[in-house]
């Protein structure tokens, strides 16, 4: 089972290729802060890209990687339809034609496949179901990745969930994401989460503003001033230890807000954070 581990991305490689591994996740980095990723299934050799914004540099990794053990790139999938998300789609499926493009509706450029809550499709043996979580944009969805057999699993949250985060609330309000984030916490704690920016740092420092006590946030924060890539390092059990957006009713989140009710302190938190 993949368990994280805060090292550096080639130790994270490593790790998820062993014997017994069949799901491999590589981050790779667009832009200053955007993560992409390719996700395959090594027992069929099918593979996916998430969120592939910088079309020619994702599909070079895929090249180079796949020369190694024969993959082919068989699905794309978009977490909604930002540009700096789904702006390389059409790049990518020129470079890749005729493969699946899934999302949560056709504002990703190329979707082919729209799915929504619950929708569950494969990825050779992997297992991918479509959580719905309408709040950052209406059509942001998550993608729970799981190989059943040997028990690896894994979330990409785009920019819903990030590692001690959460994403503004650009289209909705804090009753979606409050759902959203719920939604997300009741997926198995060992759950890796890979989120769609690195934005750790910032993300800790204001937990810390919020719960300077917070034992699991000290550790994020000083881990994130050494290790520039921690998507996929952590879980959705780490979430509920650290992240302030989850911890609705702790007093530390109340007497930051000066609110009581959890919908109230998390739109208070999300105000907070915006100007932090």
């Amino acid at each position: 089972m993949l368990r994280p581990a805060y090292k550096s991305l080639r130790s994270l490689r490593s790790f998820s290729t062993t014997a017994s591994a069949t799901m491999k996740v590589l981050p790779v980095q667009a832009r200053s802060d955007n993560w992409m990723y390719i996700v395959v299934d090594e027992a069929s050799g099918e593979a996916a890209v998430v969120d592939p914004y910088d079309a020619p540099k994702l599909a070079q990794r895929v090249k180079e990687e796949g020369v190694k053990v024969c993959w082919a790139v068989t699905t794309l999938i978009t977490t909604h339809h930002h540009n700096d998300h789904s702006g390389g789609n059409l790049a990518f499926l020129d470079l890749h034609p005729g493969i699946k493009a899934v999302g949560g509706s056709n504002q990703g450029p190329g979707t082919n496949t729209i799915v929504k809550d619950g929708d569950e499709f494969k990825l050779g043996s992997l297992d991918v179901k479509a959580l719905a979580t309408p709040c950052h944009t209406q059509d942001s969805i998550c993608f729970f990745v799981e190989d059943k057999a040997k028990g690896q699993r894994g979330v990409f949250t785009g920019d819903t969930l990030f590692l001690a985060g959460c994403g503004r609330f650009f289209e909705g309000n804090a009753a979606e994401m409050n759902a959203a984030l719920s939604k997300l916490a009741k997926l198995p704690e060992d759950t890796l989460v890979y989120n769609g920016h690195e934005y750790t740092t910032g993300s800790a420092k204001f937990g810390l503003a919020i719960e300077p006590e917070n034992a699991a946030l000290k550790g994020l924060f000083e881990r994130s001033q050494t290790d520039k890539v921690t998507t996929g390092k952590s879980t959705i059990g780490d979430e509920k230890k650290w992240n302030v957006f989850i911890r609705l009713d702790t007093p530390e989140a109340k007497k930051a807000t000066g609110e009581t009710e959890p919908l109230k302190v998390l739109a208070k938190l999300r105000e907070l954070k915006n100007s932090f």
